[in-house]
């Protein structure tokens, strides 16, 4: 809103030019969500605690350490991060570009299914009693195709329906409309998901989260401009470089949300932010054609998505159990690790995971 109404007005006052660039938006844009998150956040947790009384249900199963320090903190913090995140986003995107609109409802979309969700494990107070897993993937699904769908028509013919490949400059493996939307589920639901069970501690989702957000505001940048997409010799996508304002505005929702939410946790996201986020990441991708450096930028969520399978495999296999306890985080705390020691160093790997990633940009 901001945007074009500064912009209107570069004509006759030079000095409102600078809101032409994205740089000086996606600058904006983090200040803005971060100053949104401190001014509201407050109030919202305390409106969440009342309302719910005692707060997120816990996993009896779980470490025992979570029953006594984390019972009745309040959940469904993702609101806060849907409000600052969108907020900026309108305020400072160009509203009138097609993908911005795309990623928004894909995002908002994910995090009304985790609201639903939250608000059903709290009423029935059982972390295990939300909404059915074979529904709540069969509407992702949907949601997850129709973006695809749009995303492939709205863009360049010439990548339309296809795949690209980090590092190898040229190739394109074109799928189809069935084969592109069936591939597109598990890039954007998975994304959300693994998000999802990343998210069992203090922080240990949301910095990760604001990193490979950081990572993808860069991509989708660079992307969308014509210059460094070819000096870079990536695929160039006209309007992707919007999306860096969202990301941005992700990465400040995401400090945000983290002032409140690092340890002792005074609120949780919640599914309502967790499948938000990664939804968001998982649509940028899908968008920028980087589907496969969004594997590797979060590569944490992958590690965590995959011990959960892993586990259920093999216990349904042999009846044992590989790790002590899935999400791999836990089996950490099984063995005794401190939280904050395994939050910092799980960190670590996203940062670690994030300029492998970005590597990628150059390696052709």
């Amino acid at each position: 809103m901001l945007y074009h109404l500064f912009t209107s007005l570069a004509d006759s006052v030079s000095v409102f030019n600078v809101f032409r660039y994205l740089s000086f938006r996606s600058g904006l844009a983090i200040l803005t969500a971060l100053v949104i998150s401190f001014a509201v956040g407050d109030r919202l947790i305390l409106w969440l605690k009342n309302k719910q009384g005692n707060g997120q249900p816990i996993r009896e199963d779980g470490p025992e350490t979570h029953l006594r320090s984390k019972r009745g903190t309040p959940t469904m913090g993702g609101a806060l991060i849907l409000l600052s995140l969108g907020s900026a986003t309108l305020l400072w995107a160009d509203l009138t570009n097609p993908y911005i609109w795309i990623a928004i409802a894909v995002t908002l979309s994910f995090g009304a299914i985790g609201l639903l969700d939250d608000y059903l494990k709290v009423t029935r107070a059982h972390a295990g009693q939300g909404v059915p897993g074979r529904l709540r993937l069969s509407v992702e699904a949907v949601i997850v195709i129709v973006a695809a769908v749009a995303v492939a028509v709205i863009g360049p013919d010439e990548l339309a329906y296809t795949l690209a490949f980090p590092v190898f400059k040229n190739a394109l493996l074109y799928l189809g409309p069935v084969l592109f939307a069936a591939f597109a589920i598990p890039v954007v639901a998975g994304a959300a998901n693994a998000v999802n069970l990343t998210d069992g501690l203090d922080g240990l989702a949301i910095v990760p989260v604001m990193i490979a957000a950081a990572c993808f505001a860069a991509i989708a940048y660079l992307t969308g401009n014509a210059v460094f997409a070819e000096y870079l010799q990536i695929h160039y996508v006209s309007g992707a470089g919007e999306l860096a304002v969202l990301c941005s505005a992700l990465v400040g929702a995401s400090l945000g949300f983290l002032w409140f939410n690092a340890p002792p946790a005074m609120i949780f996201m919640g599914d309502t932010g967790a499948l938000a986020c990664g939804a968001l990441l998982g649509t940028v991708a899908v968008i920028t054609r980087h589907e496969i450096v969004l594997a590797i930028i979060g590569g944490l969520f992958v590690a965590e998505a995959l011990s959960v399978m892993i586990q259920v495999l093999w216990f349904k296999k042999t009846g044992n159990r590989i790790f002590l306890m899935a999400p791999f985080h836990h089996h950490f705390e099984k063995k005794g690790w401190s939280e904050p020691k395994i939050v910092i160093r799980f960190w670590i790997i996203a940062v670690i995971c994030a300029l492998a990633g970005l590597s990628t940009l150059k390696l052709r």
